[in-house]
């Protein structure tokens, strides 16, 4: 009776997964070169408007001569301070006066602002939107007001954060030439360095319509929608963007070897990390399943084997950390009790070894096809959550239709490709090999 009860539950899951999930959607382009992502779901009184820049923190501000890191995500910041017909200060008490919520979020790639409101707020979310990319307020108190407000993020997320710094001290020794090997968040002397007209140089090249994606998901009614987007959108002039050439990493064929030092932890981590094919490539799929494989909940391999069993960490885990030019694969563990790094980075290096030598089991295949399913259906399951994969999936991977058909990709991956893929890129002869320490208070 159970294994009947088990199969039924097994066929509702996938059948919903194979039918009940598929989004639909609409799409158009303004004269200005905006593009426009409706999303029609009548089901809850509420809306999602969003607008995605293609600009990320690998986009440096300043001059060939005078390269400035971190102004991608303190624009993230910065378009909140106004507009010509917004006040300094008065977007988020707008905002919430109005029943609704926003937020923005950078990355090295992409930069994503958005509102969610009640659906009869959907004119004052488009109106918003549209006063951010028109006539955003770009002056020397705001800059002065934002420096400081970055400045207080780097302290209290970063610098005294335990291991706050992780990736920046993995990404500074992957790279070498792609600006990839900068902080998203910058360098403070750079912010401080900036002049007034490098900000609003930095508006003028990244943030107009025509480098631009806006959603606009929810309870709408898509002509309506459609007809609130022109009035408030299609003025905006578009404006020429510059060109990306980032240089090329040459591949790593030797291991490095290096150290970074943390004053904020007292235990150590070991860290491995490959640099691997950006997020487009059907090779970076298959990693996010190795990582899930790996780490992913406490039955994983590397935590089942080396923290539960061996006892020999506090915490291990494999990332796999998507980006547009080059991915990251990283792999970490910290020693419990008297184990070294050097044996938890050999234990660590057993498990990827094994994968490297034989295919997982079909019962662990098996498992990870169904935590992807999960993870598919998840991604879906609310309006603001359809809304960031319509803009991110039209935006960075040029197939807005991923939203319907990514999962196809992770049912198509074989065990053997798996195998394949792990001996492909994780090598102790292509990687970085951080000692990630403890810094005494005597250390310079």
């Amino acid at each position: 009776m159970k294994k009947c009860l088990f199969l039924l539950a097994s066929l509702v899951f996938f059948g919903f997964t194979a039918n009940a999930q598929k989004v639909e959607f609409e799409e158009f382009d303004l004269d200005n070169g905006l593009h426009v992502i409706l999303h029609q779901d009548n089901t809850a009184p509420v809306v999602t408007v969003g607008v995605m820049y293609d600009v990320g923190g690998k986009d440096l501000g300043g001059s060939s001569e005078a390269p400035r890191t971190g102004f991608a995500h303190f624009f993230e910041h910065l378009l909140f301070e106004g507009t010509k017909n917004i006040d300094r200060g008065e977007w988020f008490t707008i905002v919430s006066s109005n029943g609704g919520s926003n937020n923005a979020n950078t990355s090295l790639d992409r930069t994503y602002y958005y509102e969610v409101f009640p659906s009869n707020n959907l004119e004052l979310g488009l109106w918003m939107e549209s006063e951010r990319m028109l006539h955003p307020v770009i002056d020397q108190v705001g800059v002065d007001t934002q420096n400081e407000v970055v400045k207080e993020e780097k302290r209290l997320r970063y610098d005294n954060s335990p291991y706050g710094q992780f990736l920046f001290a993995v990404s500074e020794n992957l790279f070498k030439a792609h600006p990839y090997k900068n902080k998203n968040i910058g360098e403070m002397a750079d912010l401080d360095a900036s002049t007034l007209e490098e900000f609003q140089q930095y508006f003028k090249d990244w943030y107009g319509p025509n480098n631009a994606a806006l959603v606009v998901a929810g309870d709408i009614d898509s002509a309506e929608a459609k007809a609130l987007v022109e009035k408030y959108f299609k003025d905006i002039p578009s404006r020429p963007v510059p060109t990306r050439s980032f240089p090329k990493e040459e591949p790593i064929t030797e291991t490095i070897k290096a150290k970074f030092y943390d004053p904020n932890i007292q235990i150590p981590a070991i860290i491995t990390a490959y640099r691997t094919p950006g997020f487009k490539d059907r090779d970076a799929y298959v990693l996010s399943m190795v990582s899930a494989y790996l780490s992913d909940g406490k039955t994983s391999k590397l935590y089942k084997k080396i923290v539960d069993d061996k006892k020999m960490a506090l915490q291990v885990g494999a990332i796999n950390i998507d980006q547009m030019d080059y991915s990251i694969y990283a792999v970490y563990g910290l020693p419990l009790g008297d184990t070294s790094l050097e044996d938890l980075l050999s234990e660590i290096d057993e498990e990827i070894v094994k994968m490297q030598n034989e295919l997982i089991s079909e019962k662990d295949y098996q498992k990870l096809q169904n935590k992807f399913e999960n993870r598919f259906v998840n991604s879906n399951s609310s309006v603001q959550g359809i809304a960031n994969s319509l803009v991110r999936n039209y935006m960075l991977y040029d197939d807005i239709n991923l939203i319907n058909n990514e999962i196809e990709i992770y049912r198509s991956i074989t065990r053997q490709e798996i195998q394949d893929v792990v001996k492909k890129y994780l090598n102790p002869n292509q990687r970085v090999e951080l000692e990630y320490l403890p810094k005494e208070k005597s250390d310079n």
